[in-house]
């Protein structure tokens, strides 16, 4: 869990790749050229975010018609991400009830 989450931030801690994952939310598929024509990033560029995103499994690419591939999102390592998040704040929420108890007496 702790590897796929890693790479998770690692995605995205990258302006560009929020950025085409926010693109992707909102317009659904799209090949690195649709994305190069909707984002100021080239599309030498995009390919190789797309790249680095579909090893960290958050996009993953379709063929499409005339050997044009298209890129959707998954959503699978998010959640992972997410529930690795949510063990570590419940981590964290023992220690710092007990601190504020403490500094309260």
């Amino acid at each position: 869990m702790e590897a796929i989450a890693e790479r998770v931030f690692i995605a995205l801690a990258d302006p560009s790749r929020r950025a085409i994952l926010a693109m992707l939310t909102s317009q659904g598929p799209a090949t690195a050229t649709d994305l190069a024509d909707r984002l100021p990033i080239t599309r030498q560029a995009i390919a190789k975010h797309l790249a680095l995103l579909s090893e960290a499994g958050l996009v993953t690419a379709e063929p499409g018609e005339r050997r044009r591939v298209r890129y959707r999102l998954r959503s699978a390592p998010m959640q992972v991400a997410q529930q690795f998040l949510a063990a570590l704040a419940r981590d964290w929420d023992g220690p710092f009830a007990t601190l504020k108890e403490h500094l309260s007496q």
